[in-house]
């Protein structure tokens, strides 16, 4: 029968030597690669009582910034959900009404902003492409939860508390 291709390859089927046949070399051989790695610094760490180091450009949860006055500086653009690669970012624009010009900077402000953290892979696109300076992520890892509902991050969750009110109490 004629081969239809060159890709198969003869085994070598010569009889084992004494030396294989009582796996003494593979044996002591496995044993030496466990004995270097006993003497070597463990690369785990006792979470809680330890903190690893991260590196300077670790990019942790995410934030809504507010200016100096405490209005919120995003206004509902829509780059930050554009640039999302996970599409993990969802917004809904609304128009200030009269007498809310303390609390949003521009007339077009975000009314529902919501971040699916299951989806979102932190690459910081959406902080690179926020034209306003209101998303940020921060240093702070994301906590760890038992239901699926928890890591949708709402607005509310999102936006940092405002300097005003806080001066008040």
């Amino acid at each position: 029968m004629e081969k239809l291709t060159n890709r198969a390859l003869q085994i070598d089927r010569s009889p084992m030597t004494f030396g294989e046949r009582i796996y003494l070399p593979s044996i002591a051989k496995g044993l030496s690669i466990t004995l270097s790695h006993i003497f070597k610094k463990p690369a785990t760490t006792s979470y809680p009582e330890e903190k690893r180091p991260f590196s300077p450009v670790f990019r942790g949860l995410h934030i809504l910034n507010r200016d100096e006055e405490g209005a919120e500086r995003c206004t509902a653009c829509g780059l930050c959900a554009l640039a999302c690669p996970a599409e993990a970012i969802t917004m809904e624009a609304a128009e200030r009404k009269p007498g809310e010009e303390h609390l949003y900077r521009e007339e077009k402000y975000a009314a529902k902003y919501e971040i699916n953290m299951l989806r979102c892979i932190f690459c910081g696109y959406c902080e690179e492409a926020c034209p306003k300076d209101a998303v940020y992520l921060t240093e702070t890892i994301m906590p760890a939860n038992y239901n699926r509902e928890s890591f949708i991050y709402k607005k509310e969750d999102l936006l940092i508390p405002n300097p005003k009110k806080q001066e008040i109490k």
